[in-house]
């Protein structure tokens, strides 16, 4: 068993001596430099500005792995090097700007709630990397993390739109910092937009209604991302109890189904 480990991990060392993939890490890079960058808004006090580079970041942490699925150049670096950008990049990154934005009036609450957002964002790309191979690949197990970083960039730029201070309905925020951190380690399901449907042809009303959509978005880019942030956060628990009853048949049907075949035994 120790061989078999030494071998893997020789071969292992050995893959990253031979080369890494550029292109994909570049953009992963991206995504690290956006995140980092965002940081260095808030303690500057920037906080739009900060919530815009989280944006960044998530538009480059959607790209990395499309990029590297359609060159071929998809590797196990890449997958870490991946979760480690998106851990400083949509983790630390928010739970610094809402500190230094909302939080610090509330004190040891406040700081403990941007560390508990950032470390459920841990513990979700920790699992998220567990059961990649194991969870259907159109949901997501959890709030993914750049959902929730992308949540509270939006909500920090809605504030600012209108002209609101960070202390206008702070209990609110901090609600819903907590909320988030309590979303991604849960087991509500999300859509990835990963259905290779989604590329195939459609019918021509789906292509007018997402021109609708652009239009809309572009008259009101804040309100609009807020709203669409806001209606994916909250599609996990929705869907969770619109299905319940279904489920519910469903594990009373392979009760009775085991029960049959225990008689029957």
């Amino acid at each position: 068993m120790n061989l078999d480990v030494q071998e893997e991990t020789t071969e292992k060392i050995e893959n990253i001596k031979r080369g890494i993939y550029i292109l994909p890490n570049l953009v992963t890079t991206g995504s690290l430099f956006a995140g980092f960058y965002s940081m260095v808004a808030t303690l500057n006090g920037n906080f739009s500005s900060a919530a815009i580079w989280i944006f960044i970041a998530a538009i480059c942490d959607g790209l990395d792995g499309k990029v590297a699925r359609m060159t071929g150049t998809t590797s196990k670096f890449g997958v870490e090097y991946d979760s480690l950008a998106d851990l400083v990049a949509f983790g630390v990154t928010p739970g610094l700007m809402m500190y230094a934005w909302a939080l610090k009036p509330f004190g040891r609450l406040g700081w403990l709630a941007a560390f508990l957002f950032v470390v459920c964002g841990a513990l979700r790309l920790a699992r998220f990397n567990v059961q990649v191979n194991t969870v259907e690949s159109k949901r997501f197990v959890g709030l993914p993390i750049p959902a929730a970083a992308s949540m509270v960039a939006s909500t920090v730029l809605l504030f600012h739109h209108f002209g609101w201070p960070s202390s206008f309905k702070r209990l609110a925020i901090i609600a819903l910092i907590y909320l988030l951190a309590f979303l991604m380690v849960s087991n509500f399901r999300y859509y990835s937009f990963k259905d290779p449907a989604l590329i195939k042809r459609q019918p021509f009303g789906f292509l007018l209604l997402a021109v609708v959509i652009l239009i809309v978005v572009a008259a009101e880019p804040v309100m609009m991302i807020f709203g669409i942030m806001l209606t994916y956060v909250l599609s996990g628990p929705v869907a969770f109890v619109l299905t319940w009853p279904r489920r519910r048949r469903l594990e009373k049907a392979v009760h009775k189904g085991h029960e049959a075949v225990l008689r029957e035994e």
